[in-house]
């Protein structure tokens, strides 16, 4: 045991000396928290130990006995509350706080302890601590404030004022708990005491209080919020007044406050009290923006206006009322105007209080509005009684009131149950979805769960077993036939105008009546392809028949019968037209066809003008004839989603504009190039007399040559449907290069035209950027007469926004101190009349003025016009002479002021009359600059006497000077014989005496010293890209079209809400240093990649030469240091920082705006300084109304149980940002009877205390695990109860934000009440910044993609198209309208994986609007490696095979109009089938090529097409160049770079990315789409994959690359590289080997892309030694034996086995097994065409090889076979191999020498039995069960790893000869990292290790 309690003492030793270091950064605590901060959970939940050793921490300096005392008395109280240490940490806990009470007696010397004394140490330490920190004073204060109702603090007094209070609150604790025991005097006094302060001192309590924006339970000091006139309105109306249930004596209060309509909800229904707790606040933030929104004059006593209150419970219930109209039930109201403002009041709270407590549930919109609908009956037949009593419908049979219990409960557990099918495998269609869930409520059936809910109801019912329980209106069964059933009106349409064209061109492209007959026939096409949907929704249906409304059945049915009997009827008429046209009788059958055809489309048409065009729509909502209704269901059915998806009819008609364009062009192409040109090749083809084939034809030479028709016509039909892509491709580039342009995109692209327009940034910056509020302000202008008076003012206003986004700049160490005085703008309220602008654009203006005035040989006139040439030299003079007139006014007195007014007044006398060159000798005033600026030189420094002195001489000098060398001859001997002056010089007393300058006159000397002395160019400053682009953007942005900004206290109040898993939180000291294999930390990274910002960065800390030595030993710089470099990396800290910049900018906004509560207003006479903004209480408090950061750490919880570094960076983070608040899970173990432990689960939120230490906030029980689901969006549901405000940005933790962005966030809020169409918008579109793509030439290729698509884009997704989507982050979402329908994301295990395009589908399909605007941006980073980028792929790739399969796809396709569904087709799903197409074509092409040469009927159809002169069955046979035009989809991106680059730009940009292979990468990136999208659906497996975000580029070893490339890219490669090999072997191209290679030309491409893009963008891929490594690495990988918990990383076997996990099903097995069969082809082709066969054809040649190939098998397992036993058996097989190789060498010559068998037929045979038995492996792997009880499975085994083996060397072999030349590894690092390369990274040296080469 002794041992034990040393080893804690060590620990404990070790804590506290890392508590020391708390600011390093070298540790990762963040204060001096001693053993406080490891207090367990079960131990705080009831006491206040934590508080206590707080308190004991902060006085142990100032008195520790006192810590001691308080140590000893939490140690008590810990045994007290858990004697037996059964917690969990307890025991722990316990021994290390002995532990430190042993420390503290050590330290006492040998001193005797009197215990018996402590308390009256404690009594009398008490009193000095408040006499010292004026505590009784404070509450005097709070009282006179509270009495007046204003608010006047100082933030930092009264951050201090908190912890003495928590302090002297822990004392207080202590010595009521020792107090028992002591003595008479001491013990009557602190009784006394105790009894006072309980009955008058709030403060003690009320600021310790937690709170989370409002201090609801307890008015506080610290927070002026209270006393906002709205927020006291807020609370007076949800107080409780005595027409309510009077509550039950009991019932206790919490906190400081009067009771409110929540506390009679808790009571009545059982919610948690921390539930009630966080809704109050919710809705009292949401009343009181409300009412500021209303802009109503405040009263004394304010009160919520009803048109508040209104507004805010029609948002809130909107959904619920929508609802019961669907259903046609009653709502729970009469009408709005039968209910008061409280019963509304009640409601909204009712609502949120379900909401905030429904856990899972609450992705179940309906089911909310189910239990909101029977709560508030209830609770509307409470509120009719005197007394309140709990609702039956919470209460269990003990009495026990309990919302979560009684109805929450049962529902989660049910949702659990079935939930655990997607976690175990089981498919989409055999569990219950979150969706499945809510959908039940759609249907008036579900009131049979009846109230209280029925526990026996079919909805509760969990799964038995493998049987269903039925889905609700839909089943995601896995298969592409999803495709056609969501679109088939596309589909339906794109056949029929092939049908059309194809009819028009074999009809030669006559138009007459028999063509028109031909072409009738898409008749029945129509009718078949819709019977074909109809026959789908029937089968797909499956799964759901016992549980979908009848109705949606009923619907089913009907139309498969209708369009099975429609497809019957349409079919026989038409046979009846044709046989009509080929017997020339009358044509009866074809009136009755037409007549047919016609009132069907004129049917269809009158539906889809009343369901589609938005005029008509109303109308068709309101018909209720039921025959119309009918008819209208039959079309489209009738989902509580979905309705109404109509849009203006102006963008209706834009939309349909855009796809006309698009099909007029499709179908161009389509006819002239595509279809006409194998018009007459088919019908030669076709004609041909009997060709003689190669192998034994089984199908076309009796049916006209069917197969060579198939194989001309598939790759045509393939790009068909393939190429309105890029057709949309193309015109959406041209659309949205136009309307960028339009909204003013591109503008100001450079530093030069920045310059040039800087002039007009201000009065652009006040028409959008400010409030009318400050607009109304007045300004204190000594020249109001001045034409630059609202010039002034502009800049007035303008220049402390701007000097503010230069301060970040600053902070963010994109620019120098210097360049920081060159870039802020003076305030312009001061002395000087003109506008001030900034130093860098007056930089060396007054230097070259001065040449031209010495070269000056005209009049004044010509000299100030060419001086105005330059406007920016101009401001530069004119400023330059106010400046010096004001300086030296304010300089001198006396004699010496006199001087200066007349010497100014006879220049300004010269300047009126034009005789300034007369006056002046230009040609001195050098001389004179040299002087004055020698003056400013001294007066900028600080004052002494030296300095006073050498002014006053530098004064006497530029005396001297003015007088006698500048003025002419007249002037100066006027000067020289005034009496005042010369007797002043005389005795001395001229300048004796000088006034130093003091502020604002200082900073104009120093701004005049810098004009007057810079001399560098204004086009090199700013130097650092980033922030030229961001003042570029920020300033370009000034003069889009935007909303006008609203002054803060009514701007739409919003939070950000970001969550994080376990990300990089903050990079560590030890990280930063640590060396990879190349010995290159991430810090020497970093230094030089962003060399100019490390300067910075060290000229901020002040440090320089040495910097990284004395960094290490200071230990506030190496935190600083971590925080650089993690502002440089994707890490959380980034993100709060920059989403931190929201409160900076409103608190900014809002000091400006002058919104005061106290006595200390800012003056009316002036505008204010922003001088300490920051610490203004009413701006700290209308900022945090108005925006809230909420950080979703799901983890946290069990970071900080197992004091994990990212557990301490987040507490770090919350205690340098104040407004930061973290959400998180807490698991706490209950143990339960029999020894079971049960586990809780709580959602938290928790903030930083005074301490700095986390301060719970809100603790609400959740019904279990909270993840049921995909984990982001379940970890956004838990958290986003603890957000407020009426929007909410969804911001992802690897994104950044800017200060002058911020500046734009409440412009942005306004668009949602902008116009924007049908419907007011619901999501906001935010362009996003890409910042990753310096890194790397792969992470451009990623950062110029993602741009093009984020804002081209999407500009063209909202506008025209209407169907943008939220694609993640950084978009605005309407809080209320989706926290009320399901959330901000989907949940449901797989299907969901995407979770945040469901959002913009949910948001669609609710009749929400999405839109989309770029005068904003935030940052974001992507993935930077080639391996990273392809996981990312993957995962987006896989997440949309999964929405090809959900409803919500299924639904849009269904419901929205043809054009519409045709954009949302292609800019979702479609992009990925379009993708995988081009594929698909490729291989279609080829193995439609390989038919052709093997069969050998391309070489006899060329000779008859030269027999026949026919040159357009050539053109045919070379369609394949149409493949290659997939390079038009890289126009997007040549567009945006045009319009926001310039041309010239543009070119150079693509230029360079193709000289870096970006064609490479996307051609991979090609396959990586194709390969994932294609798995999921066939098979599922979609996952998220982690990509990791670090920056440092490391080398990926060649096993690694080989098992994450080898299936999706190297076999397909090899396939399509076996596939050209046969097409030049054996195919027949007329015009030889340059023909082939035309034609074949991508294809090739594409195989060397596939096959080597890994090791081409792999950093030092081609070095030698690397290469060496990587062979040796991969060798042992492939020959390593896998084995239980083997993973496949270190062994081939264990990764062969992962590979094999996607197939599962037997449909799965059913289709690989049809997919593989085409390996067949090349063994049955080849083998006719060995030159031993001749010209045979017999069937049994193919049998034969079959046989060869079995005996080849055979020896392979010969040669392969190792017997584990029998040393005897060894030497008789080894015999036997050596025999069987002689016999092998010896057949093979023999054969060659006596057969026909040549050299070239054994390679085509090996090429043969390639496929044949990859053919083989493949099926092995499908029917694995089968080979594994046939014995074969380890003789499958082997030969697959002989397949890798191979694969592996041909990829290898090129890689290990280019190693070979040095010259290449160089080159390819130049390739990699071009952009580091044009930012002085010397990368090749870098990846060499060759540190000490670089450093030098």
């Amino acid at each position: 045991m002794a041992r034990v309690y040393n080893n804690w003492e060590r620990l404990v030793r070790a804590t506290l000396r890392r508590e020391r270091l708390r600011y390093t950064g070298q540790g990762h605590e963040r204060t001096s928290s001693g053993i406080a901060g490891a207090v367990p959970d079960s131990l705080q939940r009831t006491t206040n130990i934590n508080a206590i050793l707080q308190a004991a921490d902060e006085l142990q300096s100032e008195d520790p006995n006192v810590s001691r005392i308080l140590c000893e008395q939490a140690y008590s109280m810990a045994q007290n509350l858990d004697p037996n240490s059964d917690g969990r940490g307890v025991l722990q806990f316990k021994t290390g706080l002995m532990s430190v009470i042993k420390q503290k007696l050590a330290k006492k010397d040998g001193t005797p302890l009197d215990r018996s004394r402590d308390i009256e140490h404690l009594w009398e330490f008490y009193q000095r601590y408040k006499r010292r920190n004026r505590v009784d004073d404070i509450q005097k204060e709070e009282q006179k404030w509270r009495e007046s109702g204003t608010f006047s603090a100082n933030v930092g007094v009264l951050s201090e004022m908190r912890k003495v209070i928590a302090t002297l609150k822990a004392l207080v604790e202590v010595m009521e708990a020792l107090s028992k025991d002591a003595p008479e005097g001491v013990g009557k006094r602190i009784q006394d005491e105790l009894r006072r302060i309980k009955k008058s001192d709030a403060t003690l309590s009320a600021e310790l209080t937690p709170y989370n924006i409002i201090p609801l339970e307890a008015p506080v000091l610290t927070n002026a919020i209270g006393f906002f006139p709205e927020v006291r309105g807020a609370i007076s109306a949800i107080k409780y007044t005595e027409q309510f249930p009077q509550l039950p004596d009991d019932f206790e209060i919490s906190g400081q406050r009067d009771p409110d309509m929540f506390d009679l909800l808790e009571y009545v229904f059982g919610f948690q009290k921390d539930n009630v707790r966080n809704q109050r606040e919710n809705v009292v933030l949401a009343l009181a923006n409300a009412q500021s929104r209303l802009s109503l004059p405040f009263e004394a006593d304010p009160k919520i206006d009803e048109n508040a209150v209104k507004e805010v419970f029609l948002k809130v219930l909107d959904n619920y009322i929508k609802w019961c109209r669907y259903l046609r039930i009653r709502l729970v109201y009469n009408s709005l105007e039968a209910i008061n403002r409280d019963r509304k009041l009640f409601l909204v709270s009712l609502y949120f209080c379900i909401w905030g407590e429904a856990a899972n549930v609450r992705f179940l919109p309906e089911c909310i509005c189910y239990i909101f609908h029977h709560m508030a009956r209830e609770l509307d037949a409470i509120l009719d009684r005197g007394e309140a009593d709990p609702a039956p419908s919470c209460t269990n049979e003990d009495g026990v009131v309990s919302y979560l219990k009684q109805v929450i409960c049962p529902i989660y557990e049910t949702m659990q149950d079935e939930a655990q099918g997607g976690n175990t495998g089981k498919a989409h269609s055999e569990w219950r979805n979150y969706d499945d869930f809510n959908e039940y409520f759609w249907s008036p059936a579900c009131f049979e769960l009846s109230w209280p809910i029925k526990k026996d109801s079919s909805f509760l019912l969990k799964p038995k077993g493998r049987k269903r329980t039925g889905k609700s209106t839909f089943v995601e069964h896995r298969t592409f036939l999803h495709l056609y059933q969501s679109f088939h009106r596309m589909w339906i349409f794109l056949a029929v105008m092939f049908q059309i064209l194809t009819i028009i061109a074999f009809n030669g492209g006559k138009i007459n009546l028999n063509t028109f007959k031909t072409v009738l026939s898409v008749g029945p096409t129509f009718a078949i392809m819709n019977f074909v949907e109809s026959s789908l929704d029937v089968l797909l249906m499956f799964g759901a028949y016992t549980t979908a409304r009848a109705m949606a059945i009923s619907r089913l049915v009907i139309r498969f019968f209708w369009w099975g009997l429609s497809s019957v009827f349409v079919t026989y008429v038409y046979i009846k037209v044709l046989q009509e046209r080929n017997k020339n009788t009358d044509p009866l059958y074809f009136r009755i066809y037409v007549l047919v055809l016609g009132v069907y489309a004129g049917l269809r048409l009158i539906l889809a003008l009343f369901l589609k065009i938005p005029a008509c729509h109303t109308f068709s909502e309101m018909a209720d004839q039921s025959f119309f209704q009918f008819f209208k269901w039959i079309y489209q059915e009738r989902y509580f989603v979905g309705r109404g998806l109509v849009e203006k009819t102006t963008d209706y008609l834009r939309y349909v504009l855009f796809w006309l364009v698009i099909f007029v062009c499709k179908f161009t192409f389509a006819y002239f190039l595509q279809i006409k040109p194998l018009v007459e090749p088919t019908n030669i083809i076709v004609n041909l007399p009997s060709l003689q084939y190669s192998w034994h034809d089984l199908v076309s030479k009796s049916n006209n040559n069917a197969l060579t028709v198939a194989s001309l016509w598939t790759p045509v039909v393939a790009i068909y449907l393939m190429d309105i892509h890029i057709w949309y491709t193309l015109l959406s580039a041209i659309v949205g290069a136009v309307m960028g342009a339009r909204a003013r995109l591109g503008e100001i692209r450079s530093i030069q035209m920045l310059h040039r327009r800087f002039e007009s940034f201000p009065e652009a910056f006040f028409k959008n950027l400010v409030s009318s509020q400050i607009k109304r302000m007045p300004f204190d202008q000594q020249h109001s007469q001045d034409s630059h008076d609202n010039n002034k003012e502009y800049a007035a206003i303008f220049s402390p926004f701007w000097n503010e986004i230069i301060k970040s700049l600053r902070e963010e160490d994109y620019i120098s101190n210097r360049e920081m005085d060159l870039l802020s703008m003076p305030s312009n309220i001061g002395i000087i009349r003109l506008v001030q602008w900034p130093l860098f654009l007056l930089s060396s203006k007054i230097l070259l003025a001065i040449d031209l005035a010495l070269d000056c040989k005209d009049t004044q006139a010509d000299l100030w016009s060419r001086i105005c040439r330059d406007e920016y030299m101009a401001y530069a003079v004119k400023e330059c002479y106010y400046s010096i007139e004001k300086v030296l006014h304010s300089l001198v007195d006396g004699e010496g002021r006199l001087w200066v007014e007349r010497i100014f007044r006879e220049i300004n006398n010269s300047i009126q009359e034009g005789s300034l060159v007369i006056t002046l000798n230009l040609k001195k005033l050098p001389v004179v600059l040299s002087r004055f600026t020698a003056l400013t030189g001294l007066l900028i420094r600080n004052r002494t006497p030296d300095l006073e002195k050498g002014a006053a001489k530098a004064i006497f000098d530029l005396y001297e000077v003015v007088t006698h060398e500048l003025l002419s001859s007249d002037l100066r001997e006027q000067l020289d014989t005034w009496n005042i002056l010369a007797r002043a010089r005389n005795e001395g007393r001229l300048f004796s005496r000088i006034g130093w300058p003091e502020d604002p006159v200082k900073e104009q000397v120093k701004r005049l010293h810098l004009l007057l002395t810079v001399k560098d160019s204004a086009a090199n400053i700013p130097k650092n890209l980033e922030a030229r682009r961001r003042l570029e953007f920020f300033t370009n942005s000034l003069f889009m079209d935007m909303p006008a900004a609203k002054p803060v206290c009514e701007m739409i109040p919003f939070c950000v809400f970001t969550p994080y898993y376990s990300e990089t939180v903050l990079y560590s000291s030890s990280e930063l240093r640590v060396e990879n294999e190349d010995g290159i930390s991430t810090l020497f990274y970093l230094q030089k990649i962003f060399p100019d910002e490390w300067e910075n960065f060290l000229e901020r800390i002040g440090r320089g030469g040495n910097a990284d030595a004395e960094i290490q030993e200071s230990s506030s710089d190496t935190l600083e240091l971590r925080f650089w470099a993690s502002y440089r990396g994707q890490t959380l800290a980034r993100t709060v920082r920059g989403m931190m910049y929201y409160r900076r900018a409103l608190m900014l906004q809002s000091y400006l705006e002058k919104r005061s509560l106290g006595d200390d207003a800012y003056p009316q006479s002036s505008f204010p300084r922003t001088q300490g903004f920051e610490l203004s209480p009413e701006a700290r408090a209308q900022a945090d109304i108005k925006f809230t950061y909420v950080v979703s750490c799901q983890i946290y919880g069990q970071q900080k149980q197992r004091k994990a570094p990212e557990a301490t960076d987040i507490a770090l983070l919350l205690q340098r940002n104040e407004a930061l608040r973290v959400a998180f899970i807490h698991t706490e173990e209950i143990g339960a009877a029999g020894g079971k432990v049960t586990k809780e689960f709580y959602s938290k939120l928790v903030k930083a205390d005074a301490h700095g230490k986390d301060q719970e906030i809100y603790s609400i029980k959740l019904p279990g695990d909270p993840k049921l689901g995909e984990g982001k969006p379940e970890n956004q549901n838990h958290a986003i109860i603890f957000t407020r405000g009426d929007a909410i940005q969804t911001i992802d933790m690897n994104q950044d934000n800017y200060l002058e962005e911020a500046i734009k966030m409440r412009n942005l809020l306004e668009e949602f009440r902008g116009n924007h169409g049908l419907r007011p918008p619901t999501i906001l579109g935010v362009r996003e910044h890409v910042f990753t793509g310096s890194v790397s030439s792969l992470a451009l290729f990623m950062s110029n993609q993602e741009t093009s698509f984020v804002t081209l884009g999407q500009r063209v997704l909202a506008k025209p198209l209407k169907v943008r989507m939220h694609y993640g982050h950084p978009d605005v979402f309407d809080r209320i309208f989706h926290i009320t329908r399901g959330g901000i994301s989907k949940a449901s295990r797989i299907i969901n994986i995407s979770e945040d395009i469901y959002a913009g589908f949910n948001s669609t399909l609710r009749q929400g609007n999405i839109t989309h605007h770029e005068y904003i941006q935030v940052g974001k980073g992507r993935d930077v490696g080639l391996n990273q980028i392809a996981l990312f792929e993957g995962k987006v790739a896989g997440g949309n095979g999964e929405q090809v399969l959900s409803r919500d796809v299924y639904r849009l396709g269904q419901l929205l109009d043809f054009f519409r569904m045709l954009s949302f087709y292609f800019t979702t799903v479609g992009f990925y089938v379009c993708t995988m197409m081009t594929v698909l074509t490729i291989y279609i092409f080829l193995y439609g090529r390989a038919y052709l040469a093997f069969s050998g009927v391309d070489r006899g159809i060329s000779r008859e097409a030269k027999l026949l002169g026919n040159t357009a069955l050539d053109a045919a046979l070379n369609a394949q160049f149409l493949v290659q035009i997939g390079v038009f989809t890289a126009v997007p991106m040549v567009v945006g770079f045009i319009l926001e680059r310039g041309l010239l730009k543009a070119i150079f940009d693509f230029i360079t990315m193709q000289l870096q292979l970006c064609s490479v990468f996307f051609t991979f990136s090609l396959g990586t789409r194709t390969h994932y999208f294609g798995r999921t659906i066939l098979h599922g497996g979609a996952k998220y994959r982690a990509t990791g975000r670090g920056f440092v580029v490391r080398h990926i070893k060649f096993a690694e690359n080989y098992r994450l490339y080898s299936r999706s890219h190297f076999v397909k490669a090899l396939e399509i590289a076996l596939l050209l090999i046969v097409y030049i072997a054996y195919g027949y191209i007329d015009g030889g080997g340059v023909s082939f290679v035309l034609i074949t030309l991508s294809s090739w491409f594409l195989v060397i892309s596939w096959l080597f893009a890994p090791y081409i963008f792999n950093p030092s891929g081609f070095e030698w030694q690397k290469t060496v490594e990587d062979f040796d690495d991969w060798t042992s990988w492939l020959m390593y034996k896998g084995g239980v918990g083997v993973k496949g990383d270190n062994s081939w076997e264990s990764w062969w086995d992962e590979e094999q996990m996607h197939i599962q099903t037997w449909r799965g097995r059913i289709l690989e097994t049809m997919l593989s069969s085409r390996f067949l082809m090349f063994q049955y082709g080849i083998v006719y065409k060995l030159n031993l066969t001749g010209k045979h054809t017999s069937l049994a040649i193919y049998g034969f090889s079959w046989v060869v190939l079995v005996g080849i098998v055979l020896i392979f397992k010969i040669f392969t076979f190792t017997p584990k036993k029998s040393t005897n058996f060894q030497l008789m097989l080894r015999f036997t191999q050596g025999v069987t190789a002689l016999a092998l060498i010896a057949a093979l010559v023999l054969v060659v020498v006596f057969t026909k068998l040549s050299v070239p037929d054994l390679f085509a045979s090996i090429l043969a039995f390639i496929a044949t038995g990859w053919l083989i492996i493949c099926l092995a792997i499908t029917w694995k069960r089968v080979v594994r009880s046939l014995g074969l499975w380890e003789s499958v085994k082997e030969f697959a790893r002989m397949y890798d083996a191979g694969m592996g060397m041909i990829i290898f072999a090129p890689i290990a000869m280019l190693s070979w030349f040095p010259f290449i590894s160089t080159f390819q690092s130049r390739l990699l990292f071009n952009q580091a390369f044009s930012r002085g990274l010397e990368i090749s040296l870098i990846l060499a290790g060759n540190k000490a080469n670089v450093e030098v």
